[in-house]
């Protein structure tokens, strides 16, 4: 019996060690990596990479961009989710398809990601800029968040910047800069070449990093990213309705009514900020194959909450303040705060009316548990 043991610690030694010092799977070399003998081209336009400077500034974003190899798998996992709506909006715009890398580089395809500047959603707009080419941007909408209507703003704006410049390279380069400051530039240093301006340094990366973005989504096997279809995101599956109501209401009956939870409707409408939908026209995203009936569902609850609302009513009272309403009220305070829409930094007063609904049961309570 010993022996036998003895046999399998050896065996089971001998195995581990084989596994710690097994060859990695082989990827390719950095160095082959930049070997890109094909002729490389933005929107059509080629990019000069026989010029020693612009090769040296191309191999250095390749390499950065290899080096995060993390990020580069979420860029194709996700792409499989948002990069054939950016796509279908391209062709349906009659614009190059190259610039939907655009969208790559700028937010990684997320659409709440944000800049130190203020850029915020997939084409990452300032909040000037997305009012300017129709996107609505409000304390309750963003949708600089919603992939639709971002993208149809991205490609009214690049066309505009491609009429003003006359390349899609500069176009990208104003997107990234501003329009004022490329022009101010290309007529100060007199030449309107992308690959002969020297511009910010972000602006001087910034279509060198499309570019790549453009080599390994077009070939990810090449560069050693072997993902299969189901390591790929699923694409959006929605039901689209339209929605009109006539004062504030909560989101969750919108969820409740398309028979889903308030994490999906947020998810799948991620222009809504808050826990409210606000008064007026919406089309919305809900879950495939909840569109029918869903009005009805809608409206049934929504009356149902008209009829309870008044009953949920407290009048703030002088000595009044958030935490005391809240405590004997046996909510959390944050509860309230979302409730009613409150900000901890604005007193209440006496008067106010606070909407307070009732503790979860037990029955919820075990739910949740």
């Amino acid at each position: 019996m010993r022996v036998l043991v003895s046999i399998l610690t050896i065996v089971l030694t001998v195995s581990l060690i084989s596994e710690a010092f097994a060859e990695p799977p082989r990827l390719p070399s950095l160095i082959s990596a930049l070997r890109v003998d094909s002729p490389l081209s933005f929107c059509g336009e080629s990019v000069p990479l026989d010029i020693p400077e612009v090769r040296e500034r191309f191999e250095k974003e390749l390499l950065l961009t290899l080096w995060g190899r993390p990020q580069v798998i979420l860029w194709l996992k996700r792409s499989a989710r948002y990069l054939p709506i950016i796509e279908q909006e391209l062709a349906e715009a009659q614009m190059p398809d190259d610039l939907k890398y655009i969208a790559i580089i700028e937010s990684a395809l997320r659409p709440h990601v944000g800049s130190s500047k203020g850029a915020i959603g997939f084409w990452q707009f300032m909040r000037e800029t997305g009012r300017n080419y129709g996107l609505k941007i409000n304390s309750r909408i963003d949708e600089r968040r919603n992939i639709f209507r971002s993208t149809r703003a991205a490609i009214q704006y690049l066309k505009v910047l491609h009429d003003e410049f006359g390349s899609w390279t500069l176009a990208a380069a104003a997107y990234n800069m501003g329009e004022k400051g490329l022009m101010a530039e290309i007529l100060a240093q007199q030449t309107s070449n992308y690959y002969q301006l020297y511009l910010p340094l972000e602006t001087q990366r910034y279509v060198f990093r499309i570019l790549c973005a453009k080599l390994i989504l077009s070939n990810p096997e090449q560069y050693g990213f072997l993902l299969k279809p189901g390591d790929l995101y699923q694409p959006l599956h929605f039901d689209r309705v339209h929605l009109v109501v006539d004062r504030e209401v909560p989101l969750l009956l919108v969820a409740k009514a398309a028979g889903t939870v308030f994490k999906v409707i947020k998810e799948l409408n991620p222009e809504i900020r808050g826990h409210h939908l606000e008064k007026g026209a919406h089309d919305l995203l809900i879950p495939t194959g909840q569109s029918r009936g869903f009005q009805a569902r809608f409206t049934e609850r929504y009356d149902a909450w008209l009829s309870t609302e008044q009953q949920r009513i407290y009048v703030v009272k002088k000595g009044d303040n958030l935490s005391a309403i809240a405590d004997r009220f046996s909510v959390p305070l944050p509860a309230l705060l979302i409730w009613n829409r409150l900000n901890l930094k604005k007193p209440i007063h006496p008067g106010d009316r606070l909407i307070i609904y009732p503790p979860p049961d037990d029955s919820v309570r075990a739910a949740q548990n």
